[in-house]
């Protein structure tokens, strides 16, 4: 007997929705989409009244931010070549007129290199006079790396490489294992040093020190991470434009899983709305990028993760359960997840309490909503430059003592955000870095009752301004949009 598309959806993976999503397509294949085939993005398009859109925050009077959103997919590699050049600009000051950067997260940040993470090593190297970028790279990388920002390179096939192997010039060869960093510094050595330092983004492991000592022996290799990490942690305002435009799709994502919540209620479990928010909002996203029909380096790191939990799944941090829970009435949910376009983006949470089956709100549950929600404004009012990480938590911390909710508080206010998600510095007692502007920071202060099962965590991406800071989604904090009965 021939399946239908349907058929095959419920009998596959996505049968873990657990049987709501897919009654409701019944339903709906039959009386609206039939004709149109019934495929799972129409149905899941069906779903999305928009009613919860329209209460999505302008920006508010004096508001100091949040900026207009960008209109690029990615920044332009003019972005890049400006921060390699504000990098020389620092090294500089340290004599350093080489530098080489083996985190992917350095590489990207300064030469727009988009590349996945492996055991395979990749490596970008620059003298100051250079003016494009050398890499060490895997074969598999080729194209990729040679479509960017490249003035030549060290290719290996693979990990581990054999010497002469290279299966894909017809060299099919057992040779010696390579070790792939002096292959990297023989490379540099013939290609010549500016200077007699070379900048690197780590520590060098004994082995290392060795072999570099072996092939440059008058190089002196100097740590500047710290350096590149400054730079990482003061967004410019490229960047903080297209993080904003990561969050206007944010925003109508968590618009979205509000409304389904809404219309579906106990119909539902937590991972059929974060499943459908999620399939939904990259529908929107996917189709607005230009992806020039699959080329290399077009829609890089653009993607909205919606997650969902509801009841006790709430009252830990993290939590290790399942998120398969049925909406009920008397819960905390939150809706969370990340979203990100060309790399630039962070978190959004919101909390949400269920009214009872009486229509009333449970007392514990408004009690920890309140004082959470209210710290979080805490943290926009004094996350402004001048002041010091720990001198933000300390007063959101003698807040939720003072509130008498000490039992509940978990974890630090805030971690820094960049595009590895946490990135220092960190709203934390012990954490004494001074802000400035441009810095950017989730808004965390959560409050966890694993006793009673609820908890409230918030976040969302705070930047640090002049006067006080401000956030990037225009997702309301009200109990208009988070105590809902269903």
């Amino acid at each position: 007997m021939k399946r239908n598309r349907r058929d095959v959806l419920k009998g596959g993976s996505l049968a873990l929705l657990g049987g709501g999503l897919f009654r409701r397509m019944d339903k709906i294949d039959g009386m609206q989409t039939r004709g149109a085939g019934g495929s799972l993005a129409e149905i899941v398009e069906s779903r999305s009244t928009g009613a919860s859109e329209k209460l999505l925050l302008g920006p508010a009077p004096g508001e100091e931010g949040p900026p207009e959103p960008a209109n690029v997919d990615r920044l332009p590699l003019e972005w890049n070549k400006r921060t390699v050049a504000r990098f020389w600009e620092q090294l500089a000051q340290k004599d350093i007129h080489a530098f080489a950067a083996r985190d992917q997260l350095n590489i990207i940040y300064l030469t727009g290199y988009w590349h996945t993470h492996t055991e395979r090593p990749q490596v970008v190297y620059m003298n100051k006079d250079d003016a494009d970028p050398w890499f060490l790279y895997p074969a598999l990388d080729r194209d990729l790396v040679k479509g960017w920002w490249f003035g030549g390179g060290w290719e290996y096939f693979d990990t581990k490489h054999a010497e002469g192997g290279f299966p894909e010039q017809g060299k099919v060869v057992q040779g010696k294992t390579v070790d792939l960093f002096e292959m990297l510094l023989e490379g540099i050595k013939a290609k010549g040093v500016e200077g007699n330092k070379i900048g690197i983004d780590g520590k060098l492991y004994a082995d290392e020190l060795r072999t570099a000592r072996k092939v440059l022996p008058k190089v002196k290799w100097v740590d500047v991470s710290d350096t590149l990490l400054d730079m990482r942690e003061v967004k410019t305002p490229e960047e903080l434009r297209l993080t904003r435009r990561a969050y206007t799709y944010f925003d109508r994502a968590h618009a979205y899983a509000r409304d389904y919540i809404l219309t579906y209620g106990t119909d539902v479990t937590d991972y059929e709305v974060a499943f459908a928010s999620t399939f939904w909002i990259n529908n929107v996203l996917l189709r607005d990028l230009d992806l020039s029909g699959g080329l290399p380096h077009h829609g890089v790191a653009a993607s909205v993760e919606i997650d969902c939990r509801v009841g006790r799944l709430c009252a830990y941090p993290h939590p290790n359960q399942p998120r398969f829970n049925r909406i009920q009435p008397n819960m905390p949910l939150q809706v969370d997840g990340d979203a990100y376009i060309g790399g630039h983006g962070g978190e959004n949470y919101r909390m949400y309490i269920l009214a009872d089956r009486a229509g009333e709100f449970d007392p514990h549950m408004r009690k920890l909503w309140e004082v959470s929600q209210h710290t979080c404004d805490m943290q926009v009012e004094l996350q402004k430059e001048g002041a010091t990480c720990s001198s933000v938590a300390y007063e959101i911390h003698k807040y939720q003592v003072a509130q008498g909710v000490q039992d509940y508080i978990y974890h630090r206010p805030a971690h820094g955000e960049g595009s590895e998600g946490h990135q220092p510095p960190y709203l934390a007692l012990g954490d004494y870095t001074v802000l400035k502007k441009g810095m950017c920071f989730s808004e965390e202060p959560g409050l966890y009752d694993p006793k009673a099962g609820v908890g409230f965590n918030w976040s969302d991406h705070v930047v640090t301004g002049v006067k006080s800071g401000y956030r990037m989604s225009r997702v309301p904090y009200s109990k208009e949009w988070s105590w809902v009965k269903i």
